[in-house]
């Protein structure tokens, strides 16, 4: 387990682009995976929820979307 969030994304996704501007702007780190780039981001992806963004925090919790917002 990592000690930042894992956030499951796609390239094209307005919640997701407000994640990682927001993120960015706060200085928050993650590890991105677009799951539109494998088979098998996606499929991990999917164990989790059907849309992005997908955020898996150290803790082990799973949010899905970003701000009310969801791609």
């Amino acid at each position: 387990m990592t000690d930042i969030p894992v956030v499951y994304t796609l390239t094209v996704c307005p919640a997701c682009d407000a994640l990682r501007t927001s993120w960015k702007r706060q200085g928050i780190d993650y590890q991105e995976i677009r799951v539109d780039q494998t088979q098998d981001d996606l499929d991990t992806a999917l164990d989790y929820a059907d849309t992005v963004p997908i955020i898996i925090y150290p803790d082990g919790r799973v949010e899905v979307g970003f701000e009310g917002m969801t791609g």
